[in-house]
């Protein structure tokens, strides 16, 4: 590996400073363009069904008020997908990490939410690999602070092995930039990627997603660790199950209508908020949450870029959708990406008598043969609230 240059290694020096925190970011994208984006998916037609204005996944997080409201989602009593998958997370990866050991692995953290389990993660491999590089990505700046302090909370890992990137890891040319600027960092040294807190089920094609990363991140020698919502019941009752679950709590309620609340100045009535789920073919419940004009009468909404649009009576904003995968679905999903399972383990979470038996599975992955074409295409999922 090359020799680093004196400015970065005076710049490593700034990095220690105890007199001020600093946080080192490499930003993979123009922060302009991501506007653009999301201003354009708000123009997007009528639609009572949640398919037409959306907030992507990535921007549910991006920005300061977004990220703290996440946060406070995260530890809510009355939200247990992330506050259990927090707190079994640890427990889990001992487990699945016994696959790893004899080799040492650098790791790239895509999504670092609130950093609680890159910091478990991080605990283990560092042992006896001193010279192991920490890679948290993220597209939102906010976010990879936050994360990247609670990950590297009580480590003894130096400053100038820390390398954050902000960088909206859904896009094809950003992942294969994203390995270049790996492999300048690590060489042929493994690394170990992650996609933790059931991120990939936020995202409309999560089969295109997951072979897009392990096509084109995963070397033979790497390791990808996903993290999914389960179910063990794929019927309407679990359908109605999921949505009241997330229903139920009202910080996601507040984390969910943040980036509205942030970037138009509508003025948010949490009873305009609606939860739908269904089963998606044999392969999932999926969730939908949007927001409905419910005021009888026409708004016009303020964008980022000062334009403005009509947002009509009953008009809709999709504001997230995530899922719970079958054992099959989540069996298919893995060999349409061209993934081949390293390792598994499950926790459920407690459930009252009569109620679906709803988890988190953590898979370790390798990348395997690559998938037929089209192998990932499935039909549109249908819409709780077609």
């Amino acid at each position: 590996m090359a020799l680093r240059e004196p400015a970065v290694q005076r710049l490593e020096g700034a990095l220690t400073d105890p007199g001020f925190s600093w946080t080192l970011c490499m930003v993979g994208e123009d922060q302009s363009q991501k506007f653009s984006q999301l201003t354009g998916e708000l123009r997007a037609p009528f639609s009572r069904t949640g398919d037409g204005k959306r907030i992507s996944s990535g921007f549910s997080y991006w920005g300061v008020e977004s990220t703290v409201a996440w946060v406070h989602a995260c530890s809510d009593l009355f939200y247990p997908v992330m506050r259990e998958s927090i707190e079994s997370f640890t427990r889990r990866w001992q487990r699945i990490g016994t696959a790893l050991e004899g080799r040492r692995y650098h790791y790239v953290s895509l999504g670092t939410g609130t950093g609680h389990k890159d910091h478990a993660v991080l605990e283990r491999l560092r042992r006896g690999h001193p010279e192991l590089r920490y890679i948290p990505v993220d597209v939102s700046p906010e976010m990879l602070r936050l994360g990247q302090r609670e990950a590297l909370r009580n480590l003894d890992i130096p400053a100038g092995s820390v390398v954050p990137v902000q960088l909206d890891f859904s896009s094809a040319r950003n992942v294969l930039g994203l390995r270049r600027l790996v492999e300048r960092l690590v060489g042929e040294e493994p690394v170990v990627y992650s996609l933790l807190g059931n991120t990939l089920a936020n995202f409309e094609d999560d089969t295109a997603l997951l072979a897009l990363l392990i096509g084109q991140l995963l070397r033979p020698q790497d390791r990808f660790m996903l993290e999914v919502a389960s179910t063990e019941q794929l019927d309407e009752a679990g359908a109605r199950a999921a949505a009241r679950e997330y229903r139920a709590s009202p910080r996601f309620g507040e984390f969910v209508t943040s980036a509205v609340m942030q970037y138009t100045d509508l003025r948010i009535d949490m009873d305009s908020v609606s939860f739908g789920a269904v089963v998606e073919e044999d392969r999932s419940l999926l969730v939908k949450v949007v927001y409905r004009n419910r005021t009888g009468g026409q708004l016009r909404l303020t964008l980022p870029d000062r334009s403005s649009i009509e947002f009509p009576d009953e008009d809709t904003i999709r504001l997230l959708i995530t899922r719970k995968y079958s054992p099959a679905g989540l069996e298919k999903m893995l060999a349409d990406a061209g993934a081949v399972e390293v390792g598994r383990t499950r926790s459920g979470f407690n459930a009252a008598i009569g109620e679906p038996g709803f988890g988190m599975d953590l898979v370790l992955l390798q990348a395997g043969p690559p998938p037929a074409p089209n192998g990932s295409h499935r039909p549109p999922a249908p819409n709780p609230f077609g």
